[in-house]
């Protein structure tokens, strides 16, 4: 089974080129790195309490008011406890501020949270991996939006990277989309996920096949049809027999998925090994 990372930056395209091999033709199940990383920090979660524990005596207003109608409670839970009984919900807007918001205290704490939402949304998709795993798909879309921030992209047989060419339509979309945000606020969001076009270097560099990059600057047309060359060259490398063999021969599957991971680490090492040597050099 391939395991297709889906990756790019906010306000690139990541999200509807997923919605596009979640639809017909394709129907690939997706693993959404964002709803696991809801999941994992709902109330009554190691996650949420690791995170009230650690942002709640600087963010005093880390937690929904008791009066929101997200935190209203039932007959056995009062408001106080939240829907669940279990804690009222995080103020997401709150948390990302105290995250994004620019300055060395910022970069910490985003460190801090990665830390705890991280790891926990790696062992959720792994479950999920291995439900797609035994019931035949062919491939899975791992949509991570920092898959090369993580070790979860050496294991992807193939990262394909959803990027813009010119940053001012990055800048542009994001404010489009969320109007709430200042200039500085979009720009800060840019930032905090790394540039993109390195990011469509890192993943060409492990070769044909294996990284693959969608450019996004014009309309939603032309993106589809980028989609569907890229995914047409894939599923010929990944031919319905291979996918049989794998599936009925399990060894045959960890060789293979051993062999790729290897050959993705000794890749992406020179990468960054070079990539260091450009920097210092400035």
């Amino acid at each position: 089974m391939l395991l297709l990372g889906l990756t790019g930056s906010i306000a690139t395209g990541k999200s509807t080129v997923s919605n596009i091999l979640r639809s017909a033709p394709y129907n690939l199940p997706i693993i959404d790195a964002d709803v696991l990383a809801r999941e994992v920090v709902e109330p009554g979660t190691p996650g949420y309490a690791a995170i009230v524990r650690h942002f709640g005596p600087t963010t005093p207003d880390l937690l929904l008011p008791a009066d929101d109608p997200l935190s209203r409670g039932t007959h056995d839970a009062p408001q106080e406890m939240g829907p669940n009984g279990k804690g009222r919900p995080l103020n997401r807007p709150a948390l990302g501020r105290a995250v994004f918001g620019g300055g060395v205290d910022t970069v910490e704490a985003r460190k801090v949270l990665n830390g705890i939402v991280h790891p926990a949304v790696r062992r959720a998709m792994w479950k999920q991996v291995l439900y797609y795993y035994m019931t035949g798909h062919w491939a899975v879309v791992l949509d991570i939006p920092l898959l090369f921030e993580g070790p979860l992209h050496y294991s992807c047989g193939t990262a394909l990277v959803v990027a813009v060419k010119d940053p001012a339509i990055q800048m542009a979309r994001l404010r489009a989309r969320d109007a709430h945000l200042s200039e500085e606020d979009a720009k800060n969001r840019v930032l905090s996920q790394g540039d993109v076009r390195e990011k469509a270097e890192r993943a060409l560099a492990r070769g044909a096949g294996r990284g693959v990059v969608v450019w996004n600057d014009g309309e939603r047309e032309e993106l589809k049809k980028g989609v569907d060359k890229v995914m047409e060259e894939l599923r010929s490398r990944s031919p319905w027999w291979w996918t049989t063999l794998c599936l009925i021969c399990p060894p045959v599957g960890i060789t293979s998925g051993g062999w790729a991971l290897l050959r993705n680490w000794m890749i992406d090492r020179a990468w960054v090994k070079e990539k260091t040597a450009e920097k210092a050099k400035l």
